[in-house]
Formats: C-alpha cells, structure tokens, sequence
C-alpha cells in the first residue's frame, strides 16, 4: 500500500463517517495517522449500541463506498465479537460495539494523531448526491 501524499484520502473518509451516522453510528471520530504508521493514512472509529447496529452500520459502508467503486481489501472480526474491521487501503475504518471500543482505546492509542474534521451534514449530503 502506498500512502498518499496530499489529502485526497480525505473525501471518502468523510464518505464512510456519513455512511456511519446515516445507520446512527455514535462517536464517530477520523484520524490522519500518515507518519504514524505504514497501514493507513486515516482510520475512521465508530460505534453501534447494538449487534443488529453493527451489522447496519457495516453494511452501508461496505454498500455506499462500493456505489463509488471502492471495495474494502479485507474485511475481518465478527459481529459477535463487537469489532469489524474494514479495510479499504488508505482508509481504515473500525467499527466497534461500544463496550468493545472503551476496551481496546484505539482513540487512545492514535492520540498523537491529527483529527480529521469530518463536517457529517455536509458530508451526509455529499454521500447522497453521489449515489
């Protein structure tokens, strides 16, 4: 994988934040994490307060970002587990039930990483023109 080397990750980071909230997805967070790490250049977390939501949740991103072409390279976890992955090379996008989430902090760990704004109205609306 190759990191990018301007922001043009950033668009469909905000793609899969709005797919997210559109399946009520809840502290939905983007990190820019180029010179963190060699695996993305953004991870998007997100959390459902449900199974049944989880699998929502990721199912429209899997549903939404394949619209526009894109494909996750990986999907891995289970639901049951509370944590799927989703791998779309560039962008990372972590799901998580909420209790999972506070176990394992991710959002702790990347703290050194730069926030993306996500601005989910905007990026709602763009998500659905693009459809």
């Amino acid at each position: 994988r190759q990191s990018q080397t301007d922001d043009d990750f950033i668009p469909n980071t905000r793609r899969i934040a709005a797919l997210a909230d559109e399946r009520h997805a809840v502290e939905i967070r983007a990190y820019d994490v180029r010179g963190l790490t060699v695996l993305a250049d953004a991870f998007v977390l997100c959390s459902a307060r449900s199974e049944p939501q989880l699998k929502a949740v990721v199912s429209a991103i899997k549903e939404g970002m394949k619209e526009i072409g894109v494909k996750p390279l990986n999907v891995e976890g289970q639901y049951t587990s509370g944590w799927v992955v989703l791998d779309f090379g560039a962008i990372v996008c972590h799901v998580f039930r909420e209790e999972s989430r506070a176990y394992y902090d991710l959002d702790g760990m990347w703290a050194d990483a730069t926030s993306i704004p996500l601005d989910l109205d905007e990026a709602v609306e763009t998500a659905r023109a693009q459809s």
